[in-house]
């Protein structure tokens, strides 16, 4: 079944899904990723109770992916994408009062319902038809650049507000004072997260749902069974599993430039924030190029860059007062890292899946694909907190070794795939 000609959507649909596509993972996410030390300091939290909070997200996220799937084929994206983002903010005023390890276990599996079962799957079916039928890559390129970038203002104004408001020096600053200075940083971004909700509720407009809802089937679990047998689906499952391990790295670049380059905290904070800003370059480009080439070759070549990026980290010859290898081998691996992340959505109409059954599609791939959430962020917290320093950080870019050459395998088989029509 081939996808309905639908042209490409209005510059006001796109850009709300860029800032409800990040903002809606700041609280679970990208707070911890900017501000790692400063996060595992207020929060009085081991490397491992971290990754186990990333766990528990990830587990109630497997169990919403499939069907949130499904229902982002039933329900208009733009009421279920304004849905989640208003509940999403209400956890961030839970966050703000520095609760109990087993609150915060709840709260992040609230998260992985909220930011999944009534998002996901309306998301990137919202962006594939924006892209319409002829700008796939464009499309995903801007959506994951877009929210790269506000990823990147956004961590860069919480590291404002922190240090604005911390009145003393952060090395000298206490527990209360650094967990005071951080509650505005969370109080700032559940509201942004709110006003969006807002905005999409009101200004979001649904595009080319009249030209496909007379083919959606009605029949949940008849479309599972029909996505079930596309092969392509399998191995967008490993390119999605290994893609975003390495995206699932990038929550230690702040750590890794405390513990082994000696930065300071809001320093560190800073490299968290500054390797996001590769983000968007990255994605536009890549998604640019995709449309003009194929998505899959890109895809390809990120798992590469990838791959010389984790080698060089894994091999342990990054060490303090190395700035410029530090930060050169973090633009490699972020790069490959970001350029596999643009497109693995983009390429779903390279690998014959129907617009009909998207919805479903992407919560079927993302059962598997999102496990990282499952098991890379304790396997992380554990080697960190067992191998202190840089031995550590070692062992954590080695797994992500394994995840290159295993993504680059999947993409070359997809590429063959895709050639034999």
């Amino acid at each position: 079944m081939q996808d309905p000609k639908i042209s490409k959507g209005s510059f006001l649909n796109i850009t709300l899904l860029i800032l409800s596509g990040e903002l809606i993972y700041m609280l679970p996410y990208v707070l911890a990723r900017v501000f790692r030390p400063t996060f595992l300091d207020v929060f009085r939290l081991t490397n491992f109770e971290l990754g186990s909070l990333f766990s528990v997200y990830g587990i109630v996220a497997l169990l919403s992916y499939l069907y949130g799937g499904v229902l982002a084929d039933k329900f208009l994206p733009r009421k279920l994408i304004a849905l989640s983002l208003f509940s999403t903010s209400l956890g961030g005023l839970i966050m703000a009062t520095f609760p109990s390890y087993l609150v915060l276990q709840i709260l992040f599996g609230y998260w992985g319902f909220t930011t999944v079962f009534l998002f996901w799957g309306a998301m990137i079916k919202a962006t594939r038809l924006w892209g319409g039928s002829l700008s796939q890559g464009q499309a995903f390129g801007f959506l994951d650049g877009g929210r790269g970038l506000v990823a990147a203002s956004m961590g860069s104004i919480g590291v404002f507000i922190f240090s604005f408001i911390l009145t003393t020096d952060i090395k000298s600053a206490n527990l209360i004072e650094r967990q005071e200075a951080f509650r505005y940083v969370i109080l700032f971004t559940s509201f942004m997260v709110a006003l969006i909700g807002f905005l999409v509720l009101v200004y979001m407009k649904s595009e080319g749902e009249n030209e496909i809802k007379d083919i959606a089937s009605t029949n949940s679990f008849s479309n599972i069974k029909s996505v079930m047998k596309i092969p392509s689906v399998w191995l967008l499952m490993i390119i999605i599993i290994s893609a975003y391990v390495g995206y699932k790295l990038t929550d230690i670049y702040s750590l890794y430039a405390s513990d082994v380059m000696l930065y300071d905290q809001i320093q560190a904070a800073e490299v968290g924030a500054l390797q996001l800003y590769l983000r968007p370059i990255v994605c536009v480009i890549i998604g640019l190029l995709a449309d003009k080439t194929s998505g899959v070759f890109w895809i390809i070549a990120g798992f590469i860059i990838m791959l010389i990026g984790a080698i060089i980290f894994a091999s342990g010859v990054i060490q303090s007062n190395m700035n410029f290898v530090f930060f050169l081998s973090l633009i490699i691996i972020a790069i490959g890292t970001y350029a596999a992340r643009a497109l693995y959505f983009a390429i779903f109409q390279e690998g014959y899946i129907p617009l009909a059954y998207m919805g479903t599609a992407v919560g079927i791939i993302s059962v598997v694909g999102y496990t990282p959430d499952v098991f890379a962020s304790p396997i992380m917290g554990y080697l960190l907190d067992s191998y202190p320093g840089i031995v550590g950080h070692q062992y954590v870019f080695t797994m992500l070794v394994l995840f290159s050459i295993l993504g680059l395998f999947a993409s070359i088989k997809f590429a063959k795939l895709v050639k034999a029509g």
